[in-house]
């Protein structure tokens, strides 16, 4: 059966995550009802990266195995026709080889925060970003932030409820960035942990408001403990903008 690579944009507003659930619309399933409306075959897809409800993606990946060749742009323009009018867009559609996985053939992991500091209501980025109202300081932020790249356990900014065996994971990038009034989180790594990346900036948010202290971060840390995290981030400014495929260096298990 030929398989095939799909990248994704979807709004995740409407949606209870990436992964099918008894409890609401999912994107997994809209795609996969849009496979079976196209090919006339039921097919399960595997994605690179479960998002939780209400986050966003620029760039999420995912496979499929089908039952005949297709041609690519033919079967993205087929499933997105199928996918209207929910907000979810097949970017690409590309043979791949039959030992490509999304998940476990992912190499590194993109994602971004979007936080709008400012007094005013959100209109147009409702949803898609996290107001804050209290002036941050983004430069603060971003020097606090470089505490945690690098290999750590991060069970402090896991989610209590987080199924991964092992809490140490490689942070690879996490930048803070100011224009105007939008401030960009952008991290970077082969996997996250359960609302990691929510986590620390939620965290970070603390550091910019002048409640924590670059110590009060690197202490959170080290404590390993999850009740010495700070608020959790809202799920709207969250996006998956991009997976990296491709030879990478060998990682550590609990990286993968």
């Amino acid at each position: 059966m030929p398989r095939y690579k799909l990248s994704i944009e979807y709004d995740g507003t409407d949606f209870v995550g990436w992964q099918r659930q008894a409890n609401g619309a999912s994107i997994q399933e809209a795609v996969e009802a849009a496979i079976a409306s196209t090919c006339g075959i039921e097919a399960a897809i595997r994605g690179a990266g479960r998002t939780d409800a209400g986050v966003h993606a620029l760039g999420q990946v995912a496979h499929v195995d089908l039952d005949r060749d297709w041609n690519g742009g033919v079967l993205r323009d087929a499933l997105n026709a199928h996918l209207r009018p929910r907000r979810i867009a097949i970017l690409r559609a590309e043979p791949v080889a039959d030992d490509f996985d999304a998940r476990f053939s992912a190499v590194q992991r993109h994602y971004l925060y979007r936080i709008v500091n400012r007094r005013a209501p959100l209109t147009v980025e409702a949803g898609r970003a996290w107001l804050v109202k209290r002036r941050l300081d983004a430069g603060g932020m971003h020097d606090a932030a470089q505490i945690l790249v690098g290999r750590h356990d991060f069970s402090t900014f896991r989610d209590a409820e987080c199924q991964a065996a092992c809490p140490v994971r490689t942070l690879d990038r996490l930048d803070v960035a100011r224009n105007d009034e939008l401030i960009e989180v952008h991290a970077s790594a082969r996997s996250f942990l359960h609302h990691q990346v929510r986590s620390m900036v939620g965290s970070l948010e603390q550091v910019g408001a002048g409640k924590w202290t670059r110590a009060d971060l690197e202490a959170a840390l080290e404590a390993r403990d999850r009740a010495r995290c700070g608020v959790v981030a809202p799920a709207a400014g969250l996006y998956l903008v991009g997976v990296d495929y491709g030879k990478g260096e060998e990682s550590a298990p609990c990286d993968k």
